[in-house]
């Protein structure tokens, strides 16, 4: 774990690819507890540490996930979130290039909790919820593609559904259509940066969140710079 920012209220770590953000009913030990263990160690503090999860990332992602160090952070980040007042961008290395380098992406989503699974649609369904994402190509090599992509829904798989959805499936995300597998087990989806208004402080904070030790994301990092 890589602690991007830290004050009195809220911690922001950079999540590597296979950690799960919140416990699940596979009782891996969760990012949450990591930093738990990381506050109590670094202040020395007795007892029980609050940290709360303001947001999830899909456990074969890796990148930028913020934490509240108080009740009061927690209460006002969730509802920042939830009324979309959180900027963020992901980075996503795609093999397929999209017909057009930049453009929205708009569709209705439907959940199969089962499979753990979004789908895609054009036409609105019953049971779904629109989802809407912005992207622009921003690098290539001789194989592959990086998107830079703006979310303005957060949806279930929202990412990863919509650019399979358009032939474009993420490196290594074999449930969305990939040929193969990542050989850390991940995809290459990465939660770059986040940006927003502090909720105590009033300050406009801005993370990025470093790229994967990976030959690839530093070859195309590289042509972005």
């Amino acid at each position: 774990m890589t602690v991007l920012y830290e004050d009195n209220h809220l911690i922001i770590v950079n999540k590597a690819v296979s950690e799960i953000v919140q416990g699940d009913k596979t009782e891996d030990k969760p990012l949450s507890e990591t930093v738990k263990e990381y506050l109590k160690d670094k202040y020395n503090k007795p007892g029980n540490v609050f940290c709360g999860v303001t947001h999830r990332l899909d456990r074969p992602t890796s990148g930028v996930v913020v934490f509240a160090k108080t009740g009061k952070s927690l209460a006002r980040l969730n509802g920042m979130f939830k009324n979309r007042e959180i900027d963020k961008i992901y980075w996503a290395i795609v093999k397929n290039i999209p017909e057009r380098q930049e453009g929205a992406l708009r569709h209705y989503l439907t959940r199969n909790e089962k499979q753990n699974k979004s789908y895609a649609h054009d036409r609105e369904k019953p049971d779904s919820k629109p989802a809407v994402l912005h992207y622009k190509l921003i690098a290539r090599s001789d194989k592959y593609h990086l998107l830079e992509i703006h979310p303005e829904t957060g949806r279930h798989h929202q990412i990863r559904c919509q650019l399979a959805k358009i032939g474009c499936s993420i490196k290594g995300d074999l449930k969305y259509g990939a040929e193969r597998s990542n050989p850390d087990g991940g995809i290459s989806l990465h939660a770059r940066r986040i940006s927003f208004i502090h909720p105590v402080s009033g300050e406009r904070i801005e993370v990025t969140a470093p790229l994967p030790q990976d030959n690839l994301w530093k070859a195309l990092e590289a042509i972005v710079k």
